[in-house]
C-alpha cells in the first residue's frame, strides 16, 4: 500500500522537484539552527564549568535562545510533514485507487495533520 502512494510521485516530475526543493530548503534551515545550538551548548557548558556568577547569569539567556531554536526546528519539521502530506494527497488525487475521502467535494481529504499553535 505504501508503495502506491509514492508511485504517483514518480510520474510527476514537477511534484518531485517542488517537494525536493522544499525539503532541501527546510533541511538547510534545520542544519543551520542545529549548528547554532551546538555552539550555544558549548558556551553554556563552559559558563557552567567556570561557575562565575556573570557567566551563570548569561546562561539564562543562552538557554532561552536554545529553547527558542528547538521550537523553530520542531516547527520546521511540522511544516515539512504537512508539506509532504499535502504532496502525497495531491499526487493520489490523480490516482484512481479511491484512497482519498472528501466530504466537501474540493479534493481535500480532511486535515490529517494539524500544527499546534
Amino acid at each position: 500500500m505504501e508503495g502506491d502512494s509514492f508511485s504517483g510521485m514518480a510520474n510527476g516530475g514537477q511534484v518531485d522537484n517542488k517537494l525536493i526543493q522544499t525539503f532541501h530548503k527546510s533541511f538547510v534551515q534545520v542544519q543551520s539552527i542545529l549548528d547554532q545550538n551546538r555552539m550555544l551548548i558549548n558556551e553554556i557548558n563552559q559558563n557552567h564549568e567556570s561557575r562565575a556568577p556573570d557567566n551563570l547569569t548569561r546562561n539564562v539567556g543562552l538557554i532561552r535562545e536554545l529553547n527558542n531554536n528547538i521550537r523553530r526546528v520542531v516547527g520546521l519539521y511540522a511544516d515539512l510533514s504537512a508539506s509532504f502530506a499535502r504532496t502525497m494527497d495531491a499526487s493520489s488525487e490523480g490516482d484512481s485507487s479511491g484512497t482519498l475521502r472528501s466530504s466537501d467535494g474540493a479534493g481535500r481529504s480532511g486535515q490529517k495533520r494539524v500544527r499546534p499553535g
